[in-house]
């Protein structure tokens, strides 16, 4: 059992989620049962899912989990796009959240390469 605190890439999905949740606290009150939930549920997914991944049994069960991370990190990029297509992200928001969310992709490959190590 690993404590996932310790992982870089949980911490900085963790600190994404938090500011997924602060950057749709202005969207439309019409979306917060659509795109806002849904952000805020993709975003949580990504660290929540190494968490319990690292809970798990072997390295084979924490891949497994870092794997659902990863489609919702796919997830959540598509939901930036959509967001500031609507207009209801900035390109100046949107694009820093997009670079670290590839960031976080990145870095989950890596850790599972150093696991098969």
């Amino acid at each position: 059992m690993k404590d996932y605190r310790e992982i870089l890439v949980w911490q900085r999905s963790h600190a994404l989620t938090l500011e997924i949740y602060r950057g749709t606290q202005l969207f439309p009150k019409e979306e917060l049962f659509g795109l806002t939930s849904q952000m805020r549920r993709a975003a949580a997914s990504i660290p929540a899912n190494i968490a319990e991944g690292c809970g798990r049994d072997g390295d084979a069960e924490l891949k497994r989990f870092l794997n659902i991370a990863l489609g919702s990190a796919c997830e959540l990029d598509y939901f930036i796009l959509l967001a500031a297509e609507l207009g209801y992200l900035s390109a100046k928001q949107s694009k820093p959240v997009a670079t670290e969310i590839y960031e976080i992709r990145r870095m989950r490959g890596s850790f599972i390469k150093k696991l098969k190590a």
